[in-house]
């Protein structure tokens, strides 16, 4: 009977480590899942958790079964309805395997369902996304550390014991406290085993006796030398190394303008959201500037922001100047990587697109790493599309323009527009 031993070792934390290894093992179904998920949810439903089904049929394990070996000769019978080349017809509905109809006969197997949690769901969501153009680095902050390895010092914790190297020590200490009485004793035990082989006329037991007694201190002195000792304990030494943080800021402008409805403000919150969830999650030294508009701008929280029902009439251009003023008073563009999201419906009034246009190209753009825009109206593109259009054609891959017309286009609209990409 042959016997299959796995011999890899096995981690502090074989749950987490198998966990892991499932979920890799299933990453296709679980972010089909994941984005059927985000289409369907709500507005306060995104970071939740989410149920996932596999079929029966992708959870099959291999087998290691006995060959049965050697030579075989295997007649096959033949059969009165089929002949080489000929096609078999499907079965009729509820005869094969996988019938709909109901039957008292057959066994079968559920498919397989199972619990992402709430941190797993946001890691397949945003998998692949990325801030684009980061380059601009800073130490933003003295409480952002890495410990790394520093190497091998004669006094730590019992936990960072280093085992191999103290085994090392002590053997090494062993020896050199041993050698010279190891020679000696070796010199004493063949001249002992010289006289033994004489004949007892010929043997000096005198010698013999001094010998023995020799032998017996050497072997004592050898066995007090201790296995371990203090003095071999070699610990790992880590230590923290401060770690070069990129400092971005987005700027979040949203239209609140009577021309947008609900059913457009919705949208716009979930993309902010989504926005929002994952700035927070993939970058901690991040700020994140919103800006509500109609026909006048003003900076709010998280909580006015997407709960606010503030409205009004429609000048775009008041969100662009105050984000201007803030880049100038707060974040310095030699330090910091300054990115800008905006959502609205392109109405705007007829003199202030140009005006909007200008403001990008000459103070905005300059400044700013990327620049996102998404126009949420389910009709034709609006004035602002159109003068936005001038900038995307100057300004290229840094400023990119999206439409969403329904809910369901929400998560690949933000994918398109923050897909990570290949370094040139």
């Amino acid at each position: 009977m042959s016997y299959v031993i796995d011999r890899r070792l096995n981690s502090k934390n074989k749950s987490a480590v198998n966990r892991q290894r499932f979920l890799k093992r299933y990453r296709d179904h679980i972010k089909k899942a994941v984005t059927e998920a985000v289409n369907k949810r709500s507005i306060t439903d995104l970071d939740k958790g989410e149920q996932v089904t596999i079929p029966q049929k992708d959870i099959n394990e291999w087998v290691f079964h006995h060959d049965q070996g050697g030579h075989r000769d295997i007649i096959l019978p033949g059969n009165h309805d089929y002949i080489t080349g000929d096609s078999i017809a499907r079965p009729p509905s509820g005869q094969g395997k996988g019938g709909t109809q109901a039957s008292n006969q057959g066994e079968g197997m559920d498919e397989f369902v199972f619990q992402i949690t709430q941190d797993e769901f946001l890691e397949f969501l945003f998998e692949d996304l990325a801030l684009p153009n980061l380059i601009k680095r800073q130490l933003a902050g003295i409480d952002n550390f890495k410990y790394v390895r520093a190497g091998i010092v004669n006094q730590g914790t019992p936990s960072k014991i280093n085992i191999v190297r103290s085994m090392r020590h002590a053997a090494g200490r062993r020896i050199a406290l041993t050698a010279s009485i190891k020679f000696q004793l070796k010199q004493f035990l063949e001249e002992l085993t010289q006289q033994e082989r004489l004949d007892s006329v010929l043997q000096d037991h005198e010698r013999m006796q001094f010998l023995r007694e020799r032998i017996d201190i050497l072997q004592r002195k050898i066995k007090r030398v201790p296995f371990i000792d203090d003095l071999d304990l070699k610990y790992n030494l880590h230590i923290k190394v401060p770690q070069p943080t990129s400092k971005a800021v987005m700027f979040c402008l949203m239209d609140v303008s009577g021309s947008m409805n609900q059913a457009m403000k919705d949208m716009a919150k979930r993309f902010f959201i989504l926005l929002y969830l994952f700035l927070k999650r993939n970058y901690q030294k991040i700020e994140v500037v919103f800006i509500r508009h109609h026909t006048s701008a003003k900076e709010v929280d998280e909580q006015e922001f997407f709960y606010s029902r503030e409205t009004g009439g429609t000048i775009v251009s008041s969100a662009l100047k105050l984000m201007d003023e803030i880049i100038q008073e707060r974040y310095s563009p030699s330090e910091w990587n300054i990115y800008g999201a905006q959502a609205s419906d392109g109405d705007n009034w007829n003199d202030d697109s140009p005006l909007c246009r200008k403001i990008l190209v000459d103070n905005i753009l300059p400044k700013s790493q990327y620049y996102s825009y998404v126009e949420i109206n389910p009709r034709r593109h609006q004035a602002l599309w159109h003068e936005y259009e001038l900038i995307q054609q100057q300004f290229g891959d840094f400023f990119v323009m999206q439409q969403i017309s329904d809910p369901s286009e929400i998560f690949s609209v933000f994918r398109n527009l923050f897909q990570r990409k290949a370094l040139a």
